[in-house]
């Protein structure tokens, strides 16, 4: 099964970097190469960013044995809320995850319980080895390549709230997951619209 995966995935990464090269070439369509681009890879999804709050500080203070235990801990903690909620977990980069939803409420409802998981975890722990979550989330059209990568205006802007603009404790999301989940939660605007967003809000829940 692990041998298919590999395969498919890096068949859909060929097949855009071809388009790509397609693309580039004088004269070329770059309209008509667009659309078949969206249509191969184009999808529907929610993005989530996570960040750990002064992270750099504390491998610069207590070294990299101390950055992987904290990793590693937050790994154990937030992949399980990952799975409840039916979320893909693509990639993690240091102290980031890039992860995926099919449904914005589900994505909503799993930063929501990381964020609770967080605050059960930290309550016995000193301060040095707290586990302080930034999260930032977005919703629309992407670029999904296999299983590797997403990209688009609601990933960017989804990675810029959860790993610039988020403190630790705030689920920040773009004006899309706002309107994709009505009334169902209480959200504040926030000044620092990233780009690709047209608004930002503050989720207000209780920890």
């Amino acid at each position: 099964m692990a041998y298919v995966f590999t395969i498919g995935s890096r068949a859909s990464e060929d097949r855009l970097e071809k388009l790509i090269e397609e693309r580039i070439k004088p004269n070329a369509d770059k309209k008509a190469v667009d659309e078949r681009i969206w249509d191969l890879f184009g999808e529907e999804w929610a993005i989530m960013f996570t960040d750990l709050s002064g992270f750099s500080r504390q491998v610069a203070e207590f070294g990299i044995i101390h950055f992987l235990q904290t990793i590693q801990e937050s790994k154990k903690m937030l992949v399980p809320c990952i799975d409840d909620h039916d979320g893909i977990l693509l990639k993690m980069e240091g102290d980031s995850m890039l992860v995926i939803f099919k449904n914005p409420h589900k994505a909503l409802d799993c930063a929501i319980a990381m964020q609770r998981a967080t605050v059960d975890y930290n309550k016995m722990r000193p301060d040095t080895e707290k586990v302080l979550l930034c999260i930032g989330l977005g919703k629309g059209r992407i670029l999904r390549i296999g299983d590797s990568d997403v990209y688009g205006a609601e990933v960017n802007a989804a990675s810029k709230l959860g790993e610039d603009t988020a403190k630790s404790g705030d689920i920040l999301v773009t004006g899309s997951i706002m309107k994709s989940i009505g009334s169902a939660f209480k959200f504040m605007p926030i000044d620092a619209i990233p780009p690709g967003a047209d608004s930002a809000f503050k989720l207000i829940y209780k920890a």
